[in-house]
């Protein structure tokens, strides 16, 4: 298995296993286990994506796209026109 990125939080992490699985690449979120110890730990580097070997290349030009895409234009947010109620 190979390390092929380190993404910035959990939901990222998952978000991205859950995309490569979903081209056929199994995935491994590493470190998920340790970010609630922060306060002892550096706060970088925590977590990492895994892959096999033999997936590692298509895994790095799949995430490179992700990281890579833009806004479909017409579907950015409206800005909040409400009362926040908290």
């Amino acid at each position: 298995m190979q390390r092929i990125y380190e993404p910035e939080n959990m939901l990222e992490g998952q978000l991205l296993v859950d995309m490569l699985a979903s081209e056929g690449i199994g995935a491994h979120l590493q470190g998920q286990h340790l970010v609630g110890a922060v306060g002892e730990l550096p706060a970088c580097g925590l977590l990492g994506l895994m892959v096999g070997n033999e997936d590692a290349e298509q895994a790095r030009a799949l995430i490179a796209e992700y990281n890579a895409a833009q806004p479909v234009p017409g579907d950015e947010p409206e800005s909040f026109q409400g009362e926040l109620l908290c």
